[in-house]
């Protein structure tokens, strides 16, 4: 099985980014949230610090999915392989 490299702009993008909280969503209705940590190439993937698995949930009134619950977790790898989107989530 032949998987596509992620462009190297991507690195670059999230190397940027180190040190702010992010969301990266994996499926519809599912993701992580956290402070971005390190960045590795080889697996691709991100780490965050103070990750929280959220769930999200869409409905025909509002269709932008939004986070309706979270469950704390540590230190988080995920495979950019597997990751939908990525956000950089304000402070407020």
């Amino acid at each position: 099985m032949s998987e596509n490299p992620i462009p190297t702009t991507v690195f670059h993008m999230l190397e940027r980014q180190i040190g702010r909280k992010i969301l990266a969503i994996l499926d519809s209705s599912y993701g992580f949230e956290g402070t971005l940590a390190a960045i590795t190439t080889e697996p691709p993937g991100i780490w965050l610090s103070e990750a929280k698995a959220t769930v999200l949930r869409s409905t025909i009134a509002r269709p932008i999915p939004q986070v309706v619950s979270r469950e704390e977790r540590s230190e988080t790898f995920i495979n950019l392989n597997s990751v939908q989107r990525i956000e950089v989530l304000h402070e407020q």
